[in-house]
């Protein structure tokens, strides 16, 4: 046997099996206790590609037809989809970068693979065993089973997981022990290699690994020298890491339509659940979810959430989610449902001893979209002041809460401007151009003084233009209370308006 130095490597493969499956149950917790089966093919030809442990124990087998399936009789049948795979094994790999940013995804049938090298990171998380329950543990929180193996070789560690269930720790030099039980059918050989193979009644790595190398090369050739190097264990890999994109997203598509909201709702807990847990792996939060359906009938629903603040709240951000669903209902059944989150940061703020306490945001955020669904999204947030001349112009956008609070050093006399809307009409009487009195429903008002005017035009070329004269009065009523106020002429409608005190 080839001697070996003491090596200096880890490699931990995590190997989850019936992969379809699980990229489905994942997001279907209320299925996972019952046997079910994925079908991929056109019909009539579907047959089964994929099976959790349940259905395994009625008798169900890979590449048996729909009608076989049905003969068993309570089995739920599901659909293969291509995107909620590819969705699955993304969060599947992000999970495990929480372990290592150094993974190489390996060849697996109807499975997701990886091995991760766990060099020098004991001191992270702990000696192999203990790693082994993390990694685990993280991937069964993620709704995923896989089986896990570490050793210091890259490809026993993968043949032991693959051919495996539960965790394995290979200590150093047992690795052709440990690879004994395994079948042959984990070297992936040509078929008349594993015929000559079954003539000579070998079946497993170890009765491979027996064989004397000097007399099984003139028959393979050099590829046989491989075969032996995986078999006892000590065969040599260049690790090849890959470059994984971080992408807050689930996907599911539904068997059949979704037209009840609970039902909806109760699928978008769990897609929440699992966006909260890996945004909370990172230390991160979700400032907003993006939320896409495919409807009946090939139309699209799209909506987005955006809470005041980055929250974590799984329960939180599915009441904005059912507020807002109930607000613009789809409008047709629903075929597959898609949710992408942005990250964020957690919000802090320090607040004053003094100042008042700011209203708790995940309240303040039901409340906004409760009054959205009331008076209408355009009707509810922050006023912004637009850049024109035009007085008044504002716009309301998405309420906001900043991390600043601004305070005054010192305290100082101000005059207010106080708007009234709409404006009052006013009966107005002029001295030489000038407003003398005027008449504010059945109150009589006598100017002294008036400042102005001041012309504001603008927009002559749209419906909505305006042409005003401003001054500001002061006046006294038959009681001698005296006001400041704002009067405005509208050149365009012939009216003079109150438009605002000065406090």
């Amino acid at each position: 046997m080839k001697s070996r130095g003491q090596p200096d490597c880890l490699y931990a493969a995590v190997h989850a099996a019936e992969f379809p499956a699980q990229a489905i149950l994942r997001l279907r917790p209320d299925l996972r206790s019952h046997p079910c089966v994925v079908l991929a093919g056109s019909p009539p030809e579907e047959r089964v590609c994929a099976l959790n442990l349940h259905a395994r124990k009625r008798g169900v087998v890979h590449g048996m037809t729909r009608l076989e399936v049905d003969e068993l009789g309570n089995i739920h049948i599901l659909t293969c989809f291509a995107e909620t795979e590819a969705t699955a094994r993304n969060v599947f790999l992000e999970t495990l970068l929480q372990f290592s940013p150094r993974i190489e995804e390996t060849f697996a049938t109807n499975a997701s693979a990886f091995v991760l090298d766990i060099t020098g990171t004991e001191r992270l998380f702990g000696p192999p065993h203990e790693i082994a329950l993390r990694i685990r543990s993280a991937l069964s929180t993620v709704g995923f089973r896989a089986s896990i193996c570490i050793c210091t070789n890259y490809d026993t560690a993968r043949i032991k997981a693959e051919f495996s269930s539960g965790i394995s720790v290979i200590p150093y030099e047992k690795e052709s022990e440990a690879l004994a039980p395994v079948p042959i059918s984990a070297l992936h050989l040509e078929l008349e290699h594993y015929e000559t193979f079954a003539l000579w009644g070998i079946g497993t790595l170890g009765e491979l690994a027996a064989l004397p190398e000097e007399e099984l090369i003139p028959r393979f050739g050099q590829p046989s020298r491989a075969w032996l190097a995986l078999s006892r264990g000590y065969a040599e890999h260049t690790f090849q890491p890959m470059e994984a994109r971080f992408e807050l997203k689930e996907h599911i598509e539904f068997e059949t339509h979704i037209e009840q909201l609970d039902s909806l709702l109760f699928v978008c807990s769990n897609m929440i659940n699992n966006l909260v847990a890996r945004a909370s792996s990172r230390a991160l939060s979700l400032a907003s979810i993006r939320i896409d359906m495919s409807l009946e009938g090939s139309a699209q629903y799209k909506q987005v959430i955006h809470p005041a603040i980055p929250s974590n709240d799984r329960k939180f951000l599915l009441k904005l989610m059912q507020l807002e669903i109930a607000a613009h209902p789809p409008q047709a059944a629903v075929d597959s449902l898609t949710l992408t989150a942005e990250a964020g940061q957690h919000c802090k703020v320090q607040l004053d001893l003094f100042a008042l306490p700011m209203p708790e945001p995940s309240r303040l955020d039901v409340t906004l979209a409760r009054l959205k669904a009331i008076a209408g999204a355009d009707r509810v947030g922050s006023p912004v002041l637009l850049d024109s001349h035009r007085p008044g112009n504002f716009q309301i956008r998405e309420f906001s809460i900043n991390d600043q609070l601004f305070t005054d050093a010192k305290t100082l006399n101000r005059t207010c401007l106080r708007r009234v809307r709409p404006p009052h009409t006013l009966r107005m009487q002029l001295n030489t151009g000038k407003p003398a009195a005027f008449r504010d429903g059945s109150a009589p008002f006598c100017v002294s003084v008036a400042y102005g005017p001041w012309q504001s035009s603008g927009c002559w070329w749209a419906v909505d233009r305006w042409d005003l004269e401003e001054w500001d009065v002061m006046a006294t009523n038959d009681s001698g209370e005296s006001i400041a106020c704002l009067v405005v002429h509208d050149h365009l409608n012939g009216k003079w308006l109150l438009d605002a005190f000065y406090d």
